[in-house]
């Protein structure tokens, strides 16, 4: 009897959202350890979800996350590798970072089975990502940059910081969870991919060095004021355009 319940509760979960499944993409910035990469693989495996990009990790053999992780060959051979975090969050529509430390400027969620639900939703029109930081310090300011949400997972205050294998799990099991349940309704439009809000930061930036508006400096400050509202507005592509259309016309001007 055991055994035919969580057989249905398999099925169901594959037959409620295997759109929202399939475009929940989990990124792991500059992993350090192989053993870790088969963690969260393993973490993966359990929770039904495939989609794994790396960036910039440190030389490992594949063969090694066998070891760790098994029954989990498709995951490994579909596995992306990326020299940066741009080009591996290009296409992504929606990031979510994860950090157990306190950010000026940034209010984190703690909320993960609402936001695993949000999450959900807007992967049924295109990707989102679940993106975590190096083993030893987490996400850096540019990575934290590119969020449209940062993840505070509520542990104890007084040893907060997650295990990279144990704070996968957990978000996952949430997602799996939220994929079995009712789900909200789905936002009514696409948000732009992260690829297209840098290349419209890049030509806003242009327009702005074009008229001088950088008085002292060489406006790095403006610009990740620039891109954190922009992350926050959460514009589509059609927004976006007209954003980068204004630039172009100041630039030739």
């Amino acid at each position: 009897m055991g055994r035919a319940l969580c057989a249905n509760a398999n099925m169901l979960c594959s037959y409620v959202a295997p759109i929202m499944i399939h475009n929940i993409l989990i990124v792991l910035h500059r992993p350090r350890d192989v053993r870790n990469i088969g963690a969260v693989v393993r973490a993966m495996r359990n929770m039904g979800f495939a989609r794994l990009r790396l960036v910039d990790p440190a030389p490992f053999d594949r063969a090694d996350i066998g070891g760790i992780a098994h029954r989990s060959e498709a995951i490994t051979a579909a596995m992306e590798v990326y020299p940066d975090l741009g080009a591996a969050l290009a296409d992504v529509q929606f990031v979510v970072g994860t950090s157990a430390r306190p950010h000026t400027g940034r209010s984190p969620r703690a909320d993960l089975a609402t936001l695993a639900g949000e999450m959900l939703a807007r992967a049924a029109t295109g990707p989102v990502a679940l993106l975590f930081g190096p083993e030893d310090n987490g996400l850096d300011t540019p990575a934290l940059d590119r969020c449209h949400a940062l993840l505070n997972l509520p542990c104890d205050p007084i040893y907060p910081s997650l295990n990279l294998a144990q704070a996968a799990l957990l978000a996952l099991y949430e997602l799996r969870h939220a994929a079995i349940g009712d789900l909200p309704p789905p936002p009514p439009r696409s948000s732009a991919p992260v690829g297209e809000i840098d290349r419209c930061l890049d030509l806003v930036s242009a327009a702005l060095r074009r008229i001088d508006f950088h008085k002292s400096g060489d406006g790095a400050t403006t610009e990740r004021a620039l891109r954190a509202l922009l992350m926050r507005a959460d514009p589509d592509a059609r927004e976006l355009a007209l954003l980068g259309a204004i630039a172009r016309e100041i630039i030739k001007t």
